[in-house]
């Protein structure tokens, strides 16, 4: 009949690290290379964008008319959500990333307290730099954000004996204790030696560390970014950098890449980190999972998770038609759902 669904579903992966999802013969879904740097053919109904620069080839998705779903390997969207054809669904790869970007707000926390960067520089120059240095253990430390990476800091902060307080967009008790609301940021900046963002960038946490919120942090303080570069104002960080007033530790700059002659790359008592927190080895095992899954879903009408535009469920095109998007601000359904996920 017309107005049911073709067969096998096209889906593009962007490389061929992402094929051979399952065993001969039991692929629910026809996998295909394509890179989006190039036209193609191949008219797919589900898309799985590149790794790096996928905002740079997302002008790639307008010509498909079948195109149903596009699939990040990020846990950001911001950079892609507005560059979407009208009415296709849009999900992020998150818990992908979580372990793996904890591990390094963590590393970057300890490196800087324990002046590991300092002592590297130390040693390419033959120095002894014998030197006192704050320890993590009984630190006050504040976490803001609280999704899937903030809790996966949260976890690995634990054994290190740290004086930990949470923050998400609204106060509230979970089964960890106490979550406080944004609004109690004022109150909290000055009382914590560590503060360490793990948000998700949207509007509201645009410039959430602004000259207010930096002057709030006491004296000798360290700043964590572990998010977005731009929630914080990188103007107002270098007046308390250079100043010598705060530290930091960045793995996400505004502007980024953070090119050549930045003054940040030279503020004191900072460490930069190149937005590795996600590339590691644990990335492809860890996103293959998630696609393997994800595409079972899509070919099968089940919801789709982590979904942060559109339709969960997605209609597939009828056979021989191309697809008819539903307008934006689809029915969510299990695992996924519409608009802006909640504030971690």
């Amino acid at each position: 009949m017309d107005d049911e669904p073709s067969g096998t579903p096209v889906v593009t992966v962007p490389d061929d690290r992402w094929l051979g999802l399952w065993r001969d013969g039991e692929a629910p879904v026809e996998l295909r290379v394509w890179d989006l740097s190039t036209p193609t053919d191949l008219d797919p109904e589900l898309v799985v964008m590149p790794y790096e620069g996928a905002d740079r080839v997302a002008g790639a998705l307008a010509g498909l008319d079948r195109l149903r779903v596009v699939q990040l390997l990020t846990a950001g969207y911001d950079h892609i959500r507005d560059r979407l054809p009208a009415g296709v669904t849009l999900a992020n790869a998150a818990g992908v990333h979580d372990a793996s970007t904890a591990e390094l707000a963590v590393g970057l926390t300890i490196a800087a307290q324990r002046g590991i960067g300092e002592f590297a520089r130390a040693q390419s120059e033959g120095a002894w730099l014998y030197s006192n240095r704050p320890a993590l253990a009984d630190a006050w430390v504040l976490l803001v954000g609280i999704g899937g990476v903030g809790s996966a800091i949260a976890a690995r902060l634990a054994p290190f004996e740290v004086l930990l307080t949470r923050m998400g967009l609204r106060a509230r008790e979970d089964p960890y204790g106490t979550v406080h609301g944004v609004e109690e940021l004022p109150d909290l900046l000055p009382r914590h030696d560590v503060v360490v963002l793990a948000v998700p960038f949207t509007a509201a946490t645009r410039h959430l560390a602004d000259a207010a919120f930096l002057a709030a942090m006491p004296d000798g303080a360290l700043l964590v970014n572990v998010s977005r570069g731009a929630v914080v104002d990188t103007d107002a960080l270098l007046v308390e950098l250079t100043s010598g007033r705060l530290r930091a530790a960045l793995d996400v700059t505004d502007p980024e890449p953070l090119p050549p002659g930045h003054p940040l790359w030279a503020a004191p008592n900072t460490l930069i980190s190149p937005h590795v927190g996600g590339n590691t080895s644990a990335f492809p095992p860890r996103a293959r999972a998630l696609l393997r899954d994800q595409l079972e879903r899509f070919a099968a009408g089940r919801p789709l998770r982590h979904v942060v535009a559109g339709s969960a469920r997605p209609a597939r095109p009828a056979l021989g038609q191309p697809a008819a998007p539903d307008r934006p601000g689809g029915t969510g359904g299990a695992g996924g759902g519409t608009g802006t996920p909640p504030v971690r």
